[in-house]
């Protein structure tokens, strides 16, 4: 199994997930009635307030809620972060972001508020995944594949997982994990596919 490039990440791969870590946690900082405003609400977005289909994914129901997603955030990022280049980030984002929104607005009508990364973070982890598929198929790309998949579906045969459920004072929207991963996927795919031979970044 070669694991030889978790150990070395190129310079400033940490920049975009740590200004992203910081900037949810300035978000939540923030009174309840601004978070509110920020918030996915479906009857508010179809009224004009388009902004939530961003800012949403962005703030958190409490604290915890934000800790286990920046703690997944930085597990992505050891990962994956020397994958992607700054606006390769920014088109996993996009991609993820769109396809959630997407998904809850056109396939979940009943959904009627959300908050939260995870979405997000499994896109950035599912296009992580397809790269190392593209690039290395070795034991390391196989295991985290294999665990990506089993999650994903165990969510949606078995519920939550027990260990994060358990601490979250909401309950958790495996359907944005899906439609997140689905979105980084894509993602991914378009990056891959743009990709000039013999560069070896996306």
């Amino acid at each position: 199994m070669n694991l030889e490039r978790l150990k070395h990440a190129r310079p400033g791969t940490w920049t975009p997930p740590l200004v992203l870590a910081l900037l949810m946690t300035a978000l939540q900082s923030l009174p309840a009635d601004a978070l509110h405003a920020l918030r996915y609400d479906r009857d508010a977005i179809l009224s004009g307030q388009a902004w939530r289909l961003v800012t949403g994914h962005l703030v958190h129901a409490d604290f915890a809620h934000l800790a286990w997603n920046v703690a997944g955030l930085a597990l992505v990022a050891w990962l994956f972060a020397r994958e992607f280049r700054l606006r390769d980030w920014v088109v996993i984002l996009a991609a993820s972001t769109a396809a959630v929104d997407l998904g809850f607005l056109l396939l979940e009508p009943q959904l009627a508020r959300y908050v939260g990364f995870s979405g997000l973070l499994h896109g950035l982890a599912a296009a992580g995944v397809f790269v190392w598929l593209v690039r290395y198929r070795d034991g390391a790309t196989a295991i985290v594949a294999a665990f990506l998949a089993a999650k994903l579906a165990w969510e949606h045969v078995m519920g939550p997982m027990p260990f994060t459920s358990q601490t979250l004072a909401l309950p958790t929207i495996f359907e944005a994990h899906t439609y997140g991963a689905l979105g980084g996927l894509l993602g991914a795919a378009w990056l891959e596919w743009r990709r000039r031979p013999g560069d070896p970044s996306l």
